[in-house]
């Protein structure tokens, strides 16, 4: 199982993520580091654990306040040029191909999250031009599913790797949704599946690898050091 340690950036800085409440996050406190600050805590989290890959929801593209696509492109340019060695997937609400054409610069994974697209004319636009250099997000608020229907009942159109994201988990300490990323599993016909949003401790990543989960997105457990480094090398495998 991949553990992948999960930022999220808005105006500049790394904020707790919670259920999805995006008006509400505030800047980070964590007992890793005393700072928000994204490469202080990037620093923060290698030191923690020799993690190899790293996802960076840029919220303040995910969201297009205003109508207005401002994002975090220097913060997250930044970052890969001083973990050169990190594998960065980044979420930066890419719903067109000048944004597309933007974060390709950076030879990251770039994430496709079902929430940004309004019909599967404009998914399949941009599968077009990616090919299957891209990761699915199928994205779960409260109310559920975000995103073209077509695009969640058909797995013909998923790529390799999918998540999982639910965002009503996340930072909840609620733990997992076993029984929907269960559903996308059996639907997924063997592409890699991550779950993304309620991980806590040992025994709900016990839970995801039985039912054959691919990866987990952590953020809160790791701040929290609800997760040792031994517990981490034991399922990062």
């Amino acid at each position: 199982m991949q553990i992948i340690p999960v930022i999220d950036l808005l105006d500049g800085v790394v904020v707790h993520a919670k259920r999805g409440e995006r008006q509400h996050y505030q800047p980070i406190n964590s007992l890793l580091i005393n700072s928000s600050k994204p490469l202080d805590i990037v620093a923060a989290l290698l030191d923690y654990y020799p993690f190899q890959q790293l996802y960076i929801a840029d919220l303040n593209a995910i969201q297009k306040l205003g109508g207005l696509y401002k994002s975090n492109y220097k913060i997250v340019e930044s970052i890969a040029h001083q973990f050169p060695n990190l594998k960065l997937w980044i979420d930066a609400g890419i719903s067109n191909l000048t944004e597309l054409n933007i974060w390709n610069k950076l030879h990251s994974n770039l994430i496709f999250a079902s929430e940004n697209f309004s019909g599967m004319g404009n998914f399949i636009s941009l599968k077009n031009q990616q090919g299957s250099d891209f990761v699915l997000s199928l994205d779960f608020m409260s109310t559920g599913y975000q995103g073209p229907t077509e695009l969640l009942q058909d797995s013909a159109y998923w790529p390799n790797d999918v998540i999982v994201m639910t965002l009503a988990n996340v930072g909840a300490n609620l733990g997992v949704d076993a029984s929907l990323i269960n559903k996308i599993i059996r639907c997924s016909a063997g592409l890699n599946v991550y779950a993304a949003g309620g991980v806590r401790n040992p025994d709900d990543l016990l839970e995801l690898k039985n039912i054959g989960v691919h990866g987990a997105l952590i953020a809160t457990a790791l701040h929290q050091k609800q997760l040792s480094y031994q517990q981490l090398a034991h399922f990062n495998k």
